[in-house]
């Protein structure tokens, strides 16, 4: 009998992944930018980057996570990070100088 994956109701991890530098070793992250909260705004910010296989880590500053955790929502913000590698592709999607993509190859 065939194995399902059943989630009930739990998402799967769809980020891309955290790519490698020639040895091995996790590419280091850098900051790209500061949002102000965890609204509209960074949830459309983290999906257009994770789109084009960016990874995002997402830090909370000072007290960000307790207020995060108690709250629901970070008021100091959250600060995100890219791979150093992919940092010029981040800020050109967020300025949206991004070449147009070619959808037909990806069909």
């Amino acid at each position: 009998m065939a194995s399902k994956d059943w989630n009930f109701g739990k998402q799967k991890d769809t980020s891309p992944p955290w790519p490698n530098t020639a040895e091995g070793q996790p590419v280091p992250p850098v900051f790209l930018t500061h949002l102000r909260a965890a609204d509209l705004e960074g949830e459309i910010v983290i999906n257009l980057l994770t789109s084009a296989d960016i990874p995002v880590v997402m830090q909370y500053p000072n007290d960000g996570t307790f207020g995060r955790v108690v709250l629901g929502f970070s008021g100091t913000g959250i600060d995100l990070y890219v791979p150093e590698t992919l940092l010029e592709d981040a800020k050109a999607m967020m300025s949206g100088q991004f070449e147009e993509m070619d959808f037909e190859e990806h069909i």
